[in-house]
C-alpha cells in the first residue's frame, strides 16, 4: 500500500525515477534549493532557480533533466489529500488544493524571500518527524497533519505573491520541444513515428530528435512510451476490472505482449499483478 505522506529534505544527487513518471495517488510539492535542473512538467519545461516550488498533481508526467557533474539539491513532499481532509475540513481550508486540482501544475518563483525561508523550516521539521515515526503512531500523526497543513498555507500565501502555469520568455528550442511534447501528449494513443511527428510540427526529422533530447533529457519515443504507460497505469488505477487488451489498446500500445513486457520492465510487477493490487485497494 502506498504511504499517504513521504518527505525528503534537502536531498542531494539523483534518487528520483528518471523516467517520465506521474504519482497517481499523491500531490507533490518540489522545492529547488541549489544547483542546475531543467524540469520538464506534462508539455512544459522550466529552467529552475533557487527558491523554485513546483506543485504537481497526481496525473502529471514529470522528469527532472540533471546532469550528472552539476549539484542538485531540492526538497519533496508526496503527500495523498484524503490523509488532510479532516484537518482541512475543520479549517474550512479546502482552497489550499485548488492550484493542484485546477491547474494540475504550476511553478511559483519565490527568489528566497522570507516566506520561502519559512516553507523550508516546515519541511525540515516534517521531514524529521516521517523519518523518526511510522504513519501509524497516533501521538505524532496529527503534529505531522498540522506541518502540512501550515506548508500549503504557506504556498498559498507564496502562490498569490508569484505564481505561474507557464514561463513567460522560451528560447527557441524550448518553445519546439514543449510542441513536440504537446504533440505527442494529444496523439499517443495513436500510431507515431518520429517522421510524422517531425512531418506535422514542420520541422526537420533530425533537428526533432536533437532539440527534443537536448531539452528534456531523452528521446522523442522515450517520452512517447512514458506517456503510454501512464495512461495505462491510470486506466487500471481507475478501472481495475478492465481487461488487459484493452487498456494497452487504449494507452496506444500496438500489441498485448508488447505492453505486458515493457509494463513490467518499468513498473516491476506484471499489468495483472498492478491490476489485482488496485482491486484489493479498491475493495
Amino acid at each position: 500500500m502506498v504511504e499517504p505522506l513521504l518527505v525528503r529534505y534537502r536531498s542531494k544527487g539523483i534518487w528520483e525515477q528518471l523516467d517520465y513518471h506521474a504519482h497517481l495517488e499523491h500531490y507533490e510539492i518540489y522545492f529547488f534549493h541549489e544547483g542546475s535542473c531543467r524540469y520538464l512538467i506534462h508539455n512544459q519545461i522550466y529552467d529552475l532557480e533557487p527558491g523554485d516550488i513546483l506543485l504537481m498533481d497526481g496525473k502529471t508526467l514529470h522528469r527532472a533533466n540533471v546532469q550528472q557533474d552539476k549539484e542538485y539539491i531540492r526538497s519533496t513532499c508526496h503527500f495523498s489529500p484524503e490523509w488532510i481532509y479532516g484537518v482541512l475540513s475543520e479549517l474550512k481550508a479546502f482552497h489550499l488544493l485548488e492550484v493542484f486540482e485546477k491547474l494540475h501544475h504550476c511553478l511559483i518563483r519565490s527568489s528566497e524571500n522570507e516566506e520561502s525561508k519559512l516553507l523550508e523550516q516546515l519541511f525540515k521539521r516534517l521531514a524529521i518527524l516521517r523519518d523518526k515515526y511510522n504513519l501509524d503512531d497516533h501521538s505524532v500523526v496529527p503534529e505531522m497533519k498540522v506541518l502540512l497543513v501550515e506548508i500549503l498555507f504557506t504556498v498559498n500565501r507564496l502562490g498569490q505573491m508569484d505564481s505561474r502555469k507557464l514561463t513567460t520568455s522560451k528560447i527557441e528550442k524550448e518553445e519546439h520541444a514543449e510542441n513536440i511534447a504537446g504533440y505527442i501528449q494529444n496523439n499517443y494513443k495513436e500510431r507515431l513515428t518520429l517522421d510524422q511527428i517531425s512531418e506535422n510540427l514542420n520541422i526537420s526529422k533530425s533537428y526533432t530528435s536533437h532539440v527534443f533530447k537536448e531539452m528534456t533529457g531523452f528521446t522523442v519515443m522515450e517520452y512517447l512510451m512514458g506517456c503510454r504507460l501512464n495512461q495505462a497505469k491510470f486506466l487500471l488505477e481507475m478501472e481495475p476490472s478492465k481487461p488487459i487488451k484493452d487498456v494497452a489498446f487504449e494507452s496506444g500500445f500496438e500489441s498485448v505482449s508488447h505492453f505486458s513486457r515493457y509494463f513490467k520492465l518499468k513498473v516491476g510487477v506484471t499489468a495483472k499483478e498492478y491490476q489485482r493490487s488496485r482491486l484489493r485497494l479498491h475493495s
